[in-house]
């Protein structure tokens, strides 16, 4: 009988908690530049707190790989 109320009050604990966030890889980063834009911008707007998440590294690196290819572009390569 009191397994019941301990169940409940545990499925109401994990239904109020908060989701985890989508973590994005660097190719979906590279092809979506309003996604790369709008992380970057949040990164570099609050890095205590979102510096070393997985998002911010990979939109690092993302940015990283174009301009890269901007630069090989810019070069004839």
């Amino acid at each position: 009988m009191r397994r019941n109320p301990i169940f409940v009050s545990l499925m109401l604990l994990a239904a109020c908690s908060q989701g985890s966030e989508r973590i994005y890889a660097v190719e979906e980063f590279v092809a979506d530049a309003e996604l790369l834009t709008h992380t970057i911008s949040e990164c570099r707007d609050n890095p205590g707190e979102l510096r070393n998440t997985p998002n911010c590294r990979n939109a690092e690196a993302a940015d990283g790989k174009l301009r890269l290819q901007n630069m090989r572009k810019a070069l004839g390569g």
